[in-house]
C-alpha cells in the first residue's frame, strides 16, 4: 500500500457512494480517507458504511482545508486528491503511480477527467499570461489537476503543502507552481481516468466561485510569480473595481461589493503571502518564462 487516497466531501450524498465505488475497485491497493466537512446530508455516514477511514471536521474548510487538514495522518509514500464527485476506473490509481515511478523527478501526475459524455475536461492546468489556470485538454501540462491526482508525500511537506487558507480552487495550480519553484516536474497521465460530474457541489458561476477564484488567483501569484506580474495583476484587478464602482456592468464577477471584498482579503494576505514567497528570483523567473505562454 503505497498511496492515502483523500476524498473531501460536503453535502455530497447524492454521488459520494459512486466515488467510494470506485475507489473499492481499484486493482492497486490504497487507504482511503474522506474528510467530511461538516455536511448535514449524513455524507460521512455513507463513507463510514463504506468501511474506510472517515475524519469529521466541526466547520467547513474548503477542499483545500480538508486535504490540509489531514495530511498529518499521511503516512504512505503517496498521496492522491480526489473529488468526491468523480468516479475513477479500476487503473486510475495503477497508473498514476506507474507514472511516478517512471518519472523519479515528477513531484505530481495529473489524471484525465472526463465528462459523462466521455469528452475530456482536464488533463491538466495550465496558466496564461495574466496568470489564470484554466483546464488542457491535451499536451504538456504546467500543473495537476485536484480534481484527480497523486502527489509525492514527500515533495507536497517540503514546498509547504497544502494552502488551506485557499478554501477552494487555485490550490492545486498554486501547489504545482511550488513544486516547480522547486525543481519538481508535473507530468500528465491521460491513461488514468476518472468520470468528473464538475459543479456537482460547488455552484460554478456564483458570487462564491468568483470571489475564491480572483482572491486565491492574486493571492498565488504573489506566492509564486515574478514580483512585476504580481503587482501588475493586483493593480490590474484594483483598477477594473474602480472603474465597475462607477459603470456598474453586467455578471456576478462585476459585481462592485464582491470585488472590493476580494481586493481586501488579498491586500490582508499580501505581507504573509510576500514573505513565504517560493522559490528564489531566478526560479520564478525561470519559471514563468519556460512555463507560460506569452
Amino acid at each position: 500500500m503505497r498511496t492515502t487516497v483523500v476524498v473531501v466531501t460536503w453535502r455530497g450524498a447524492g454521488h459520494l457512494g459512486a466515488c467510494l465505488a470506485g475507489l473499492a475497485g481499484q486493482d492497486r491497493p490504497h487507504r482511503t480517507l474522506v474528510v467530511d466537512n461538516a455536511s448535514t446530508d449524513g455524507s460521512g455516514d455513507i463513507a463510514g458504511l463504506a468501511g474506510v477511514e472517515v475524519v469529521r471536521l466541526e466547520r467547513n474548510l474548503g477542499y483545500a482545508g480538508g486535504i490540509a487538514a489531514v495530511l498529518d495522518r499521511v503516512d504512505t509514500e503517496f498521496v492522491a486528491w480526489l473529488n468526491d464527485d468523480a468516479v475513477p476506473d479500476p487503473g486510475w490509481l495503477g497508473r498514476l503511480e506507474d507514472a511516478l515511478d517512471a518519472a523519479p523527478g515528477a513531484g505530481a501526475a495529473s489524471a484525465r477527467l472526463v465528462r459523462a459524455d466521455g469528452s475530456t475536461q482536464s488533463v491538466g492546468v495550465g496558466v496564461d499570461a495574466l496568470g489564470r489556470g484554466f483546464d488542457l485538454t491535451g499536451g504538456p501540462v504546467f500543473g495537476f489537476c485536484g480534481g484527480a491526482a497523486l502527489l509525492r508525500v514527500g515533495a507536497l511537506r517540503a514546498v509547504g503543502g497544502v494552502p488551506a487558507d485557499f478554501f477552494c480552487y487555485y490550490e492545486d495550480t498554486d501547489t504545482s507552481w511550488r513544486l516547480r519553484l522547486h525543481g519538481w516536474d508535473v507530468v500528465s497521465v491521460p491513461g488514468a481516468t476518472a468520470v468528473h460530474a464538475h459543479g456537482a457541489t460547488s455552484r460554478l458561476g456564483s458570487r462564491e466561485f468568483h470571489r475564491w477564484n480572483e482572491r486565491n488567483r492574486l493571492v498565488m501569484l504573489l506566492r509564486c510569480a515574478p514580483t512585476r506580474v504580481a503587482l501588475k495583476e493586483v493593480a490590474r484587478f484594483a483598477a477594473i473595481t474602480a472603474k465597475v464602482v462607477f459603470r456598474r456592468p453586467e455578471g456576478a464577477n462585476f459585481l462592485p461589493s464582491l470585488r472590493v471584498r476580494v481586493l481586501g482579503e488579498v491586500l490582508r494576505r499580501a505581507p504573509r503571502a510576500l514573505a513565504g514567497r517560493a522559490g528564489d528570483r531566478a526560479a520564478r523567473r525561470r519559471v514563468w518564462r519556460e512555463r507560460v505562454p506569452g
